[in-house]
């Protein structure tokens, strides 16, 4: 992929918003359990870096998708990976199917407000009996009168605990079958019979994250993303983006992660030498700085083709799969490296080890990821799915 100097001054944007207004709070936010979420969109929204790649005329910059994953990259910098991966959250997961397929009052009411800042969005489709399993959700809208009349529950909602709506994937039929019978539809967060129950987590700390109950929630059918039916299918479209930002977003904290232990190894003695002397350190090392440039180069590739328009599910979901474990191998790798330090709550290497090892299973888990590559290699047994 050719970077152009305006990729590269975006870049430097979001870095500068990254080291001034994340940096020096991340650590008070990652005790709280919670960082300023309204407060932390708004001034993003005012950079103009909240709709990228949605349309100028409800308020985005009207840029290809090969910007928001520069943005992406650029938010690894933060010292977490809660508050990139809200941010994520709100431009790359609950938003696109809005963007690509609401109406325009939908995208005024929602779309406009969520650029600017004024607005902060989340999506509701893990359920305490099916994350991954999106066929298996079992929250329902039924229709009533001229609203959708929504029952169920949701589950693992990133900014949940503070979103002001949700796009919702709910069960509008039971015709169909589970992959034709589902709909996306806005939910605003303040209409009356939603719950909200925060979940604590071992890692992302910062990210507010919650369980969501839906008691007989009346919202309006205009509120429909696209045809009813067609749910299932712009889920699966969402998820291109929210595996291809996953990839992204990890690169620059996992290479935060080798600098850090490089430092420190150089430094730390052990045996009169530094240990990053011996070579089985130093060989490890840089091992997986090869393997997070083989997964940049995989991740810009699947950028690339899904701004040409060409399907990226098969490449999308290996990049998502290959940070995953990835993420897992360098923070533990490193974490080993630094001993009984690495062990200690507030080191950046061992929250990032905390941190990362959600990316194997939000967002769809390794194995579901694994069965859709062997179903694009004709691999699946008769039958599977």
């Amino acid at each position: 992929m050719q970077f152009t100097d305006q990729h590269r001054q975006l870049d430097d944007t979001v870095t500068r918003f990254v080291q001034q207004e994340l940096n020096p709070y991340i650590d008070a936010w990652e005790k709280a359990e919670e960082f300023p979420s309204h407060e932390v969109f708004k001034k993003l929204g005012k950079l103009g870096l909240l709709g990228l790649k949605y349309p100028e005329e409800f308020g985005g910059a009207g840029l290809d998708f090969s910007y928001s994953m520069v943005m992406a990259e650029a938010l690894g910098a933060a010292d977490c990976g809660g508050v990139p991966m809200a941010i994520g959250v709100h431009t790359d997961m609950c938003t696109p199917a809005l963007a690509r397929f609401g109406t325009d009052a939908l995208r005024r009411e929602f779309l406009t407000p969520s650029i600017d800042g004024d607005l902060v969005g989340c999506l509701g489709v893990s359920e305490p009996g099916g994350g991954s399993d999106v066929a298996a959700v079992k929250t329902t809208a039924r229709k009533q009168g001229g609203d959708y009349v929504i029952n169920g529950s949701k589950m693992w909602i990133t900014n949940g605990l503070k979103a002001d709506w949700c796009c919702l994937l709910a069960n509008t039929s039971d015709e169909g079958g589970p992959h034709k019978n589902k709909s996306l539809i806005i939910v605003p967060m303040d209409a009356p019979g939603i719950t909200r129950q925060k979940i604590h987590k071992i890692g992302m700390n910062s990210s507010d994250t919650a369980q969501l109950f839906f008691d007989n929630v009346r919202v309006p059918q205009r509120h429909l993303i696209g045809q009813e039916g067609m749910g299932f299918m712009f889920q699966m479209m969402q998820f291109q983006e929210e595996r291809l930002f996953g990839a992204a977003s990890s690169l620059r904290g996992l290479d935060k992660v080798i600098d850090l232990t490089i430092a420190y190894t150089r430094e730390r003695k052990a045996f009169g030498k530094p240990l990053l002397d011996n070579q089985v350190q130093h060989f490890r090392l840089a091992e997986l700085r090869t393997e997070i440039e083989a997964l940049r180069a995989l991740t810009y590739r699947a950028v690339e083709m899904y701004v040409s328009g060409k399907d990226v599910t098969k490449l999308a979901s290996m990049a998502k799969l290959k940070c995953g474990r990835l993420g897992r191998e360098v923070t533990d790798a490193c974490l080993q490296f630094w001993g009984g330090m690495g062990y200690t709550m507030d080191n950046l290497v061992s929250r990032a080890w905390r941190d990362q090892r959600l990316v194997s299973i939000g967002g769809g888990a390794d194995e579901v990821m694994l069965g859709i590559i062997a179903k694009f290699e004709g691999t699946l047994p008769k039958g599977a799915h």
